[in-house]
């Protein structure tokens, strides 16, 4: 009886952390993007796995970027979510950075809805952008 009662209260306690687990692959909701949030030592990252762009051309360089000199890395395995930290439904990090516009920001929030789906905002000084992304299945 002890131990039903040690493993249902075990449960009842990892049920909000696992549900809060952020890692795996996210789609970007636009251009087919997909995106892997993965461990990066003590904190969260992500990166670019697939896109509609890239299936057509897996070589497709960061052409889209403002920095100029950026512009050769290669989209596949780009990394735009680095050092996010937090949680059980909140993280914040950054940078980030939007292979689509190639626009970025120097800090960023996640934060996990209580449908499911994950709220990515960056900010450049006053101006935000927030996008949706739900788990890739």
């Amino acid at each position: 009886m002890m131990r039903k009662l040690f493993l249902l209260a075990a449960a009842m306690i990892a049920t909000p952390a696992a549900a809060a687990d952020i890692t795996g692959v996210w789609a970007t909701g636009s251009e087919g993007g997909r995106v892997e949030i993965y461990r990066c030592g003590k904190a969260l990252c992500g990166k670019v796995v697939d896109a509609r762009r890239l299936r057509a051309n897996p070589d497709l360089r960061d052409e889209r970027n403002s920095d100029p000199k950026l512009r050769q890395r290669k989209l596949r395995g780009l990394v735009v979510l680095n050092g996010f930290t937090g949680g059980p439904t909140e993280w914040k990090g950054g940078p980030v950075y939007d292979p689509e516009s190639g626009d970025g920001a120097a800090k960023g929030q996640l934060k996990l809805l209580p449908n499911g789906k994950l709220e990515l905002k960056g900010c450049v000084a006053f101006f935000c952008r927030t996008k949706i992304w739900t788990r890739a299945g």
